[in-house]
């Protein structure tokens, strides 16, 4: 039996877009905001400095992109790869639960609208590829 009689893939799909942007609007945000830090923490990574701007604004300007509607598909492959080093280079070692559980979640959703587009509720169809994974005609 379902509890919400109607489907509306499109609500669902700016509910997730949402969520995405609420998190990496504000993890981009936290990171501009005290760069001393983020770039210690790059560094102490092995990673070249410019990875300190780099990573905050994908974040902020992917974030603000999914919130729009606009440009998801780009939007959700940057930020995918961002979690993929995410985990990678930081979460893995402390495993699943407590450790990369979350940063797995984010990055199937966000490649996820990347696959699946924005939805009707979005501000624009903009975006990269007119059909991103689509065999090319």
């Amino acid at each position: 039996m379902r509890i919400i009689k109607k489907t509306n893939v499109d609500a669902g799909l700016l509910l997730i877009r949402l969520a995405l942007a609420a998190v990496f609007i504000g993890a981009g945000w936290m990171k501009f905001g005290n760069l001393g830090a983020t770039a210690a923490f790059f560094a102490g990574l092995g990673l070249p400095s410019f990875f300190a701007y780099l990573v905050p604004a994908t974040e902020l300007l992917a974030g603000i992109a999914l919130a729009l509607g606009v440009f998801t598909d780009l939007a959700g492959i940057l930020l995918a790869i961002v979690m993929v080093g995410a985990i990678a280079l930081v979460k893995f070692k402390g495993g699943f639960f407590g450790g990369y559980d979350f940063d797995l979640v984010l990055l199937l959703a966000a490649l996820g609208i990347a696959f699946a587009g924005p939805g009707k509720y979005a501000t624009g169809k903009c975006s990269i590829h007119s059909d991103l994974g689509a065999p090319a005609a």
